[in-house]
């Protein structure tokens, strides 16, 4: 096959494309520049896109003998993940760039041109695995799993790309169960990456400041913090920059007067306000979900033996799920909006700091069945 292979100038996808090569596949190598000011998007371990990282990457490709490129996919990065992060905080949700930055560039712009270009797939260093299956009938599936190494399973932020995707897609570190693992196959094949450090965070807030970067591409918008009975409690500089669940700088300018921990319960961007409780406030049972995508047939009556998962690094929980033809909300009712939509209960524990925005993941097993982006979160039982 005609193989992409997505070189970011980690240790990962330097690997998952020698791997690609080692396969037999027809294997060209492509830098994503994702950043408009590449030489200051890496800072350490934070950010990517750097001109340092494409330098990289050049230097694997040339290791593994294949063609190389840098395709820049700058203006499309801000025009659909950078600017979906801005709107979605600025309306009071919470979102994962990384969910969209995979929707939007790596499983959109970059599959569909290598399709356009004559590629049969695109290689990738995530941590996740497919499974193929074949029916009685000849009918084959590709089916997303989780990565046997729990620590960097990256399933969660793939489950976004939808089955046709999932289809041109190949993960080749899908088997490995440590990044060690990784970091000495790199190595034996005189890669010179195989010590780099990993990014993290978002990699376009370089400096891992969140709330300074909203606040300089939003501006400042001071409004109060108040409690559930409405009493201001504190002041702040604006609630696109609080999400649900958050009980770090509050700013509070007095403590409960039972003396607990407050929590930020609410995000109300209509009236610019921030509301803390207690951290009771936060359990849910119950999620609705919007936008899903499935990698499965979608079940139309409930299923009972899944967990859902609503952070990248979060611990899965026992659930059972339906699809909906719209997205579902507390009140019972499914908006017609003509949006799949799915809804959640929880079988389990409840979970705590549910917010708006995230990103919500249905799995059997180690399997994906689908994702969604929650619309809301409430408590269906014990109050």
């Amino acid at each position: 096959m005609r193989v992409l292979a997505a070189m970011s100038g980690g240790v990962d996808s330097a690997v998952a494309a020698a791997l690609a090569v080692e396969a037999g596949h027809d294997v060209v190598g492509v830098h994503m520049a994702l950043s408009r000011n590449r030489d200051q998007f890496r800072t350490g371990s934070r950010g990517c896109c750097s001109i340092e990282d494409a330098g990289d990457a050049r230097r694997a490709a040339d290791v593994l003998g294949i063609p190389y490129y840098v395709w820049d996919l700058s203006e499309r990065f801000e025009e659909t993940v950078v600017a979906d992060f801005l709107s979605e905080y600025e309306a009071g949700r919470t979102p994962n760039p990384c969910v969209r930055c995979n929707e939007h560039i790596k499983f959109e712009a970059l599959l569909d041109k290598a399709t356009a270009l004559g590629f049969d797939a695109v290689a990738t260093g995530h941590y996740a695995r497919v499974v193929t299956r074949e029916a009685p009938d000849g009918t084959v599936t590709r089916e997303l799993h989780r990565s046997p190494n729990d620590e960097k399973d990256q399933s969660y932020v793939l489950a976004v790309m939808g089955p046709d995707r999932l289809a041109r897609a190949m993960f080749p570190l899908g088997g490995f169960a440590s990044k060690a693992e990784v970091r000495a196959e790199a190595e034996r094949r005189g890669l010179s990456v195989s010590a780099k450090p990993d990014s993290y965070d978002i990699c376009f807030v370089a400096d891992g400041d969140t709330r300074g970067f909203l606040r300089d591409r939003l501006g400042s918008r001071p409004g109060e913090v108040v409690d559930t009975d409405g009493a201001v409690v504190g002041e702040h500089d604006g609630a696109y920059a609080f999400t649900v669940g958050q009980r770090k700088g509050l700013g509070l300018g007095r403590p409960a007067a039972d003396g607990r921990a407050r929590y930020v319960v609410d995000v109300q961007t209509s009236t610019n306000t921030v509301v803390v409780g207690p951290a009771e406030l936060l359990s849910v049972d119950r999620i609705g979900a919007g936008k899903a995508v499935w990698l499965a047939p979608p079940p139309t009556a409930w299923v009972d033996d899944v967990e859902v998962q609503v952070r990248a690094h979060g611990a899965p929980v026992p659930a059972r799920v339906r699809a909906t033809t719209g997205t579902p909300g507390q009140d019972g009712a499914v908006a017609d909006d003509g949006v799949p939509g799915m809804e959640l209960h929880l079988t389990g524990t409840p979970l705590r700091g549910v917010a708006a925005g995230q990103s919500m993941v249905v799995y059997r097993g180690t399997q994906v069945l689908g994702q969604a982006t929650v619309a809301d979160a409430w408590r269906g039982r014990g109050g």
